[in-house]
């Protein structure tokens, strides 16, 4: 990408990924990118003016695109339309400003549920529109699909170099670790608090058999600077540890019940269901352009994960 002085926006700047952003560039500085990290005070991307008038202030070169509204499962479920609208609304107006300021370069950042719900394993990066996704986040699902469509549409009108990285399940400092609302691991994590400040065992919902593949948002972080910085494809790249990494719900609560020294153990409520089984993502492309890149042991992650919850417990998202 040359030496040429890049002023690089990051919507959603305060979350989680772009939190590991902050860091990660840090631990790999360069005196030509300036970083200008938005949160949602900074103006609302949902209004089309306000978008542009980030846009016209900070004259961005570059873009990273974090920011969306998101929830957990039960809130997708009741307010597909909702997640619909609001993500199309913020993508069209980050996008389009982009567009027309000549933004050099925008990544954004998809998720693993805009892949079809009936599918065949592991999925990689040309599956994305090969069927419906599942049908609880439909609204959520489709709306980040349609930031594939408009990266190549954005390609194919006005040669726009606009791109987008699929991770898998991210965690780390800065999630949100609301019982209710929270994935997995922080969810867990703040179960586990709980369990043991009341000398209890954690209760890990369904059967802890479901497999997932957990990417440390840190490494998260390293891999999108890699990808604003060389990645030249408009196509998507799915950001992910191996396949044999892949680990059991149950396997990663023991992980967190030992980090916290849970003295009561876990119990398994098997009354409650499990969710899809596994959603195995192939990392093939990424490997072909990294193939030596290190991913933080699992067990270590978690560790530092739970050390930020425990420092930051009256400041963490819950």
């Amino acid at each position: 990408m040359g030496s040429e002085k890049k002023i690089i926006l990051v919507t959603g700047g305060s979350g989680l990924v772009g939190q590991a952003i902050k860091q990660a560039k840090q631990q790999d500085p360069r005196e030509n990118e300036t970083f200008i990290f938005l949160s949602s005070k900074d103006g609302d991307l949902k209004d089309p003016a306000a978008t542009q008038r980030i846009f016209e202030r900070y004259k961005p070169t570059h873009v990273i695109h974090l920011a969306a509204m998101v929830g957990g499962l039960f809130n997708n479920m009741k307010h597909n339309l909702d997640f619909l609208r609001n993500n199309i609304l913020i993508n069209d107006n980050v996008l389009h400003n982009s567009y027309k300021l000549g933004v050099k370069k925008v990544v954004s950042c998809l998720s693993t549920c805009v892949f079809p719900d009936k599918t065949t394993y592991p999925i990689d990066e040309t599956m994305i529109h090969n069927g419906p996704p599942h049908p609880s986040n439909f609204g959520y699902s489709y709306a980040k699909r349609l930031i594939d469509v408009q990266n190549h549409a954005y390609h194919q009108q006005h040669g726009c170099h606009f791109t987008a990285v699929i991770p898998t399940n991210v965690f780390g400092a800065y999630d949100n670790f609301n019982l209710e609302d929270g994935h997995v691991i922080p969810g867990l994590i703040h179960k586990a608090y709980i369990a043991k400040k009341e000398g209890k065992p954690l209760v890990v919902y369904g059967s802890g058999k479901p497999l997932r593949q957990f990417i440390y948002s840190i490494d998260l972080a390293k891999l999108f600077l890699f990808v604003l910085r060389e990645y030249e494809e408009i196509d998507p790249i799915i950001l992910s540890v191996d396949e044999s990494s892949e680990v059991s719900i149950g396997e990663v609560a023991q992980i967190i019940a030992d980090a916290f020294q849970l003295e009561h153990g876990i119990v398994l409520d098997s009354t409650k269901a499990d969710g899809q089984f596994k959603k195995t993502a192939s990392n093939n492309k990424l490997r072909t352009y990294l193939p030596d890149f290190q991913f933080m042991p699992l067990k270590d992650a978690i560790e530092r994960t739970v050390q930020w919850f425990n420092l930051n417990y009256n400041i963490a998202r819950k």
